[in-house]
């Protein structure tokens, strides 16, 4: 993935177009906020449908988080 869009940004630049990229970590969105108004705010304030609405909705599904600390591991 990282490849391709390496690539298509090169691309632009060859033909003078202007690039964005906007970046969106989500490593602790589903321990922070109720994804279900998380999801409504991307599609609402951001206008995220259809496929990356659904990765971001795949992402946070069934997430569990664990802690492992001198070998042992915190329950989920």
């Amino acid at each position: 993935m990282r490849l391709v869009v390496w690539s298509d940004v090169l691309t632009s630049a060859d033909v003078r177009e202007v690039t964005l990229l906007g970046l969106l970590n989500l490593s602790v969105v589903f321990d922070c906020v109720d994804h279900d108004i998380l999801l409504h705010g991307l599609e609402v304030a951001f206008g995220l449908t259809n496929t990356a609405l659904e990765w971001i909705r795949w992402f946070l599904a069934d997430r569990t988080q664990q802690v492992s600390y001198c070998g042992r591991l915190s329950p989920i």
